[in-house]
């Protein structure tokens, strides 16, 4: 009995194998499925077949489970009886062929690539079957499928299956219209695919996939919106097709064609793309080889893994474009855990740099390289994680010893990208440059990027190009302690480097930390540590001589006084002297740049102590007329030097606020930021005022009254500027501003954005959140404005904004808004907030509550599924049921059972109780049987005589009032020890108070 499995074996008709391979378990059991199918159905009639499978189905899940997969496996394997066999099964299938779905998936993931040819075939062909029929759950199916076709890859199957797929969408196009994913996903592999069918004899499927494309894109534009930045990406690959060009040109100069909700190409580019995308477009084996090198090969072991992933998906010419994909999926999708990045495992960094360095087409290194730095481009620190930056400047880094001609052409393609990637937006691009190199210093991945930038190593073009570029990171801390740091790093691989919420980039500099200069220089950056150092090192005369040749001789001879004097006063008359000359008819303003860079180094100092601007420069441009000629070459040289040296900008500001020859002219920083390379006014305010916050905290809190009442536009609509602020200020400077609130010098928040801004504040720290509630409650806002916030909030991670809202609402009066608010909050034994609120209502405003609570009751028992729209500043919807009502009711109730409040005889409670009692089903009369006990009691009274009903009158607030002094004494009593419980509440600790609701809760 023995030999005959091995015999079997080969002759298995759904995957490949060798007579050495195990026999495979799904295989084995499919096979088992249709024996069973055989078995129920040999000799009978189509109909008796019919029959005895239904009988069997109907026996149990199992029985069900082997009929669908034995009928699926005959599918897959029986070309000739496909038809009936898939007939059969609709006819019976009990789960809505998900046992179907399942095994479908399975074997797209798992066994894909040992499926025979016919088997693949059919399961194509099985996949088109169910989308014809609509099945529940084909779309998944059609995105795994998808994800099988591999780029990079023109074998015949892979072609096939390309092809066969497309053609199910195409035929199918309405049912796909119905899913965003579907199209966003679809649109996204065949943009990729294009790349690839670009040969004369694949011209005619290329053409097929390109009208499919223009197709989805032109009618679901917003669904394929979500791909986010990547889609672009891709779109640039194909541009050059003519129907696509003209695609092209709507995106970037008629976006409105495309959609009236789309605006432009710059709200792709700020879009980050979702890993699933990425992921996408990798087949399943692709990712598991990968996965696999990141997480289980040691560094040093990786050769020979490295040498089978090229011979078997980078070995041909066409497969040089995969390199971009996988590129952007060990940016995007591989993010390695803690535990991983401090171990030997093989770094993101070395692969990508072996992606590089065997990169045998020029075309797809330029892709390649783009594809590295795609996410640089318009990084915003918010929104984008470290981790989708970090393998870049770790390449760079790490490769400048072994491989420097790889750093080089990483760094050269950085400097070169900014102008050229898309010119209009040439000032966005800088800062998402800027950005990440900003937060590549601060998160520590590097601790320090003159190494970097100004390494011997460089030639020296690349060397002054960095310098021009990128001036606020070349200038080298001290040489011996950043040779040692950065051997360290060097021999630690970067194993030290952390996920971007880790906060643990910090380690690289605790040897160097001085405690003592870190608290005389609170919120300054890590440049004063050195500062004794970095004054020996800037006194070298020598750096200015590489613009000095470009100056004509006069301003050479005013420059290289300034340069020898020492004394300010002889410098603010030289710099007199140099204004004079730039605002001569005859100044060549080819040689404003040089200028600019010979005073960026001379004033270098100026800039790392106490604020001292430069008074003649800036006085000259006060005192001139918008119209005057000489305004706009001082801007032009004012927007030079801020490209050399950033920190021009927060001092500019500094100045037009103290200084009384700018009083009133703060208008001037607009003009400013025009004419800096920006070219925003939101984006340089917020570049200056970060810069301003990393450098004097108190200069910031000094320059906000002044920033937000004189552009209300670029620092109310966003809560950027106010978490830069809250960040870093301390309780006496939020005493200071709160102050400044209340004497109406400042303004911080507006009806019409202040909900955004304290729901983005939701994910900051602690002290932020509470600090930007303070600044909220100076303001006099009506607390309405900001209620529909509730919605957005949740016990656990926002107690916060909880505690603050819950003693700003003991102060209010209940509104029915306020009232469906805080009723809207999902219930929960340990959030004691609704029952809290409606506790202390209940004792100080009983008759409103009573009556909101009444229309609330009524209202959600006549319409219980209704969904009710918040206010238009909401961006959710509130959904209020009857069951949430009676719950928070039944709460209050156990609440209030051991005090002598009267809320609950109240008759317009007591009516609605009635009114939802006789219309609800049994399981909810007996799970609030006591709350409605209360109705029964009210009901039974109203047949007694009135004398024993003396709280008849109260059914309307108006009466209520001549019956209320009887009971004033208790009322009060019990009122204020209910205030002062609530007063004390708040103050405690969270979790001492969480703890405390937790008591309250077991002893109800």
């Amino acid at each position: 009995m023995e030999p005959a499995p091995a015999k079997a074996k080969p002759q298995g008709r759904l995957l490949v194998s060798t007579p050495l391979d195990a026999k495979d378990e799904l295989e084995e059991r499919l096979e088992r499925c249709v024996g069973i199918i055989q078995s129920l159905t040999n000799g009978l009639s189509e109909r008796e077949a019919n029959d005895a499978l239904t009988a069997n189905v109907c026996k149990g899940q199992q029985q069900h489970e082997e009929v669908c997969l034995g009928l699926f496996t005959l599918v897959l394997t029986e070309p000739t009886q496909a038809q009936r066999c898939y007939r059969d099964l609709t006819l019976v299938n009990r789960d809505g062929m998900n046992v179907v779905l399942v095994k479908i998936n399975q074997i797209l993931m798992e066994k894909f690539l040992k499926l025979q040819d016919v088997p693949r075939t059919q399961l194509v062909w099985l996949v088109r079957e169910l989308v014809k029929s609509g099945v529940m759950g084909a779309d998944g199916v059609v995105m795994t499928l998808l994800k099988q076709i591999a780029g990079g890859d023109i074998s015949t199957k892979n072609l096939w299956l390309a092809e066969s797929v497309l053609d199910i969408l195409l035929e199918q196009k309405e049912w796909v219209l119905k899913s965003g994913m579907l199209i966003a996903m679809s649109v996204y592999t065949y943009l990729r695919l294009i790349v690839d069918h670009g040969t004369p004899n694949l011209l005619q499927l290329r053409q097929k996939e390109v009208d499919f494309c223009i197709s989805m894109l032109r009618e679901k534009f917003m669904e394929c919106l979500i791909i986010g930045r990547d889609l672009v990406r891709l779109l640039q690959n194909v541009a050059r097709i003519p129907e696509m060009e003209l695609l092209w040109r709507d995106l970037l100069h008629n976006p409105q064609v495309l959609s009236p909700q789309f605006t432009g190409v710059l709200q792709l580019l700020t879009a980050r793309t979702s890993r699933k995308f990425l992921a996408c477009r990798l087949t399943p084996d692709m990712e598991t080889k990968l996965l696999f090198m990141t997480s289980r090969v040691r560094f040093g072991q990786q050769k020979r893994y490295q040498d089978w992933f090229q011979r078997q998906y980078l070995s041909t010419a066409e497969s040089q474009s995969l390199r971009c994909d996988l590129i952007r999926y060990i940016c995007g999708v591989v993010h390695p855990s803690n535990e991983v990045l401090s171990s030997d495992i093989l770094p993101r960094w070395a692969i990508i740099g072996w992606l590089l360095t065997t990169c045998t087409s020029n075309v797809a290194a330029s892709n390649a390289k783009l594809a590295l730095f795609y996410d640089w481009l318009f990084f915003n620190p918010e929104k984008d994680s470290i981790m989708n930056i970090e393998p870049a400047i770790l390449v760079m880094h790490h490769s400048m010893k072994p491989h420097p001609a790889i750093t080089a052409t990483l760094l050269d393609f950085m400097c070169r990208i900014i102008p050229h990637f898309f010119p209009p937006l040439e000032s966005q691009v800088r800062q998402g440059v800027f950005n990440s190199l900003t937060f590549i210093m601060e998160k520590r991945v590097l601790a320090h990027l003159a190494p970097l930038f100004d390494n011997p190593k460089l030639d020296r073009e690349l060397r002054s190009m960095l310098r021009e570029r990128f001036p606020e990171f070349c200038s080298s801390p001290s040489p011996p302690t950043e040779v040692k740091m950065e051997e360290a790093v060097s021999l630690d691989m970067d194993n030290h480097v952390l996920d971007k919420d880790e906060g643990c980039y910090d380690n690289t500099e605790a040897a160097f930390s001085d405690d003592e200069e870190e608290v005389n220089n609170k919120g300054k950056k890590r440049e004063f540590r050195f500062h004794p150092i970095k004054e020996a090192v800037m006194e070298e005369p020598a750096d200015i001589t590489p613009w000095l040749d470009q100056l004509d001789d006069t301003m050479k001879e005013k420059v290289l006084q300034l340069q020898k004097t020492s004394d300010t006063e002889t410098q603010c008359e030289v710099m007199q002297e140099i204004v004079d000359l730039i605002l001569e008819e005859d100044f060549d303003t080819e040689q404003m740049s040089a200028l600019a860079s010979c005073l960026s180094e001379l004033f270098k100092d100026h800039f790392r102590g106490d604020v001292l601007p430069e008074e003649i420069t800036e006085e000259n441009l006060v005192t001139m007329q918008e119209d005057n000629s000489g305004f706009s070459v001082l801007l032009d040289m004012l927007a030079e030097l801020y490209q050399k040296q950033p920190k021009i900008g927060y001092h500019l500001l500094y100045y037009l606020k103290a200084s009384k020859a700018a009083n009133g002219k703060m208008m001037l920083y607009e003009s400013f930021a025009q004419a800096t390379a920006l070219g925003d006014l939101h984006t340089c305010l917020m570049m200056d005022m970060k810069a301003c916050q990393e450098d004097d905290v108190r200069l910031l809190c000094y320059l906000t009254p002044s920033i937000y009442s004189e552009f209300p536009d670029e620092t109310l609509r966003s809560g950027e500027l106010l978490n830069m602020i809250v960040a870093v200020i301390d309780s006496t400077q939020l005493q200071e501003l709160m102050c400044h609130v209340m004497m109406g010098t400042l303004v911080m928040f507006r009806k019409d954005s202040v909900l955004n801004i304290l729901i983005q504040s939701l994910d900051w720290e602690t002290f932020e959140q509470y600090s930007t509630w303070q600044l909220f409650l100076a303001h006099s806002i009506p607390l309405e404005t900001i209620i529909p916030i509730l919605q957005h909030l949740k016990y656990k991670e926002h107690p916060e904004a909880l505690s603050c809202l819950l003693l700003q609402l003991r102060r209010e009066k209940p509104s029915e808004e306020m009232v469906k608010m805080v009723l809207s909050r999902p219930c929960h034994p340990e959030d004691q907030f609704t029952t809290s609120v409606l506790r202390h209502w209940a004792v100080k405003h009983d008759d409103t509550l009573g009556e909101h609570v009444k229309a609330q009751l009524i209202k959600n028992n006549n319409q219980p599924r209704k969904r009710q729209s918040l206010r238009s500043s909401s961006s959710k919807l509130a959904q209020l049921t009857l069951e949430q009502i009676l719950e928070h009711m039944d709460n209050l109730r156990l609440s209030l059972s051991n005090s002598k409040n009267n809320f609950f005889t109240q008759t317009p409670i007591l009516q609605a109780l009635q009114h939802v009692q006789a219309s609800c089903d049994e399981a909810h009369k007996m799970r609030f049987s006591d709350l409605f006990a209360l109705a029964e009691e009210y009901e039974d009274s109203q047949s007694k005589p009135p004398k024993s009903r003396r709280k008849a009158p109260a059914s309307s607030p108006r009466s209520r009032k001549g019956v209320a002094p009887p009971t004033n004494n208790e009322e009060e009593s019990a009122s204020s020890s209910a205030s002062e419980e609530e007063d004390s509440k708040p103050k405690a600790p969270k979790r001492k108070r969480k703890g405390s609701s937790a008591v309250g809760s077991d002893s109800d």
